[in-house]
């Protein structure tokens, strides 16, 4: 009996599971505008609600400055409570039992956002509409927090089949709304990095060391997938490869190779051409086919490849955050200024994607192809200039969610990777019901945030380098 009990897999559903979330084509990219819509409108609605609360902006204090100011206890965990219940629970809804109605949300919530802004200016209360603010650092925390909260959800909501199986990572062209998440954080990481910021480059030694958490996170879901027999995509980065070594990569490759801000654009868009050049002579047959030889690079063709991709994404979203937000030149420019190229670029992007799309090679996250970089710039730069919108009504503040998510982000991600993996060897997620699908989704995301908040209430900060 003892034997036959240690004989047990840990996973008995493991091959189910990773059926499951194989072999898919993603959803319209339509359908990822709305979705990509209704997050940021979220969020802006919400600060509009509560720009009467005299909390200060956490944007603007010290990045080493850890310990937020609060009046008590109560009233900061009700407001991190009111934050979640019109936040979060929404884009749960959206992303599950509402996903039908995903352009109906969108276009309410665009409608709200027009009426609030038409009876701001008529109300004259602010003359100088998006002046009022000096700066897009609350935006872009904002912004980056989005990128976060998404990403949280989807990796446990994919398990359970009241998830749309379009939302999910498509097998190899085609674009769900999780296939924009390791994209969305390398272009979060470029548009506020030190190379963007025009900050004296590290030494490579100090490179390695800053990059060795994200080694040690990557090797750490390796034993850990296979010491818990843990379901993983094979389709996705390959055998061994994960998106903690992807981010190291891209993180090692940008500190071996200094090139100047203003100079990254362009290189970033040479490798990006060049790259295109490959897969369109026949790299791409490659690296979608389902051989594998026993070389590592074999196994990990996907993960491999792809980061010349990630790379020129990163250097190009380097090029962005310098001249939008650093380049000295522009301070004396208004935000009204910086917003409109921020949606400018935001249209010129899904216009480029959906040409690439159309008449180069479909998107593919699998290779990390030119359509694939333009639409992940194309939705990044939505989500963030739908967050500019905040400005009109003069708020003066972060969302409490934002203020502890965005001091503890890698943290966040880190127990929303552990809390999923509890829930998946915990719970038959293939036969759970969508009512228990909906409250497991539910209690998991405001475990997450109550738990980030209680980190950031007592100025708690898991900085990793």
């Amino acid at each position: 009996m003892e034997g036959r009990l240690f004989d047990k897999p840990l996973n008995p559903n493991k091959l189910l599971k990773e059926q499951f979330v194989s072999n898919l084509t993603g959803s319209s990219l339509l359908e990822i505008a709305a979705l990509s819509t209704v997050v940021p409108a979220l969020v802006v609605l919400r600060k509009w609600s509560s720009r009467d609360n005299s909390r200060k902006d956490s944007a603007k204090k010290n990045d080493d400055q850890v310990h937020p100011v609060h009046k008590d206890w109560m009233q900061y965990f009700s407001t991190l409570g009111v934050d979640y219940l019109t936040v979060v629970l929404p884009i749960i809804l959206v992303f599950t039992v509402l996903s039908e109605w995903a352009f109906t949300c969108a276009i309410s919530l665009v409608v709200l956002i027009s009426i609030y802004i038409m009876f701001e200016r008529s109300q004259l209360h602010l003359k100088d509409g998006f002046s009022q603010l000096p700066s897009l650092r609350a935006d872009i925390s904002s912004y980056r927090v989005s990128v976060v909260l998404v990403t949280c959800l989807c990796i446990l909501a994919v398990d359970f089949k009241i998830f749309p199986r379009r939302y999910a990572k498509a097998e190899t062209y085609g674009s769900g709304i999780m296939d924009l998440g390791v994209g969305s954080f390398v272009v979060a990481n470029a548009l506020v990095s030190r190379q963007a910021r025009n900050i004296a480059s590290m030494s490579f030694k100090a490179a390695l060391s800053s990059t060795s958490p994200l080694v040690f996170l990557g090797f750490a879901r390796i034993i850990s997938t296979w010491g818990v027999d843990y379901q993983v995509h094979v389709g996705e980065y390959g055998v061994h490869w994960n998106f903690f070594f992807t981010l190291a990569a891209v993180s090692i490759l940008t500190s071996i190779v200094r090139i100047h801000p203003k100079h990254c654009g362009l290189v970033g868009l040479l490798i990006l051409a060049g790259y295109q050049i490959w897969l369109s002579s026949g790299l791409n047959e490659y690296l979608i086919s389902d051989k594998r030889n026993a070389d590592i690079i074999s196994q990990n063709k996907e993960g491999i490849y792809s980061i010349l991709g990630y790379w020129g994404m990163f250097l190009f979203g380097v090029s962005l955050g310098f001249y939008l937000f650093v380049d000295t030149s522009s301070k004396g420019k208004n935000r009204n200024t910086q917003v409109m190229k921020i949606w400018v670029l935001a249209a010129s992007f899904w216009f480029l994607a959906i040409i690439f799309d159309s008449y180069i090679e479909r998107v593919s996250r699998r290779m990390c192809n030119f359509a694939y970089v333009m639409l992940v710039f194309g939705q990044n730069f939505q989500v963030l200039s739908i967050l500019t919108l905040a400005g009109f009504a003069s708020y003066k503040k972060n969302l409490v969610l934002e203020d502890a998510l965005n001091q503890n982000m890698l943290g966040s991600f880190l127990l929303a990777n552990i809390l999923t993996g509890l829930v998946n060897l915990s719970v038959n997620t293939l036969s759970a019901s969508s009512l228990t699908a909906f409250m497991i989704l539910s209690v998991y995301t405001f475990t997450l945030c109550m738990v980030t908040g209680l980190a950031h209430f007592c100025g708690v900060r898991m900085k990793f380098w």
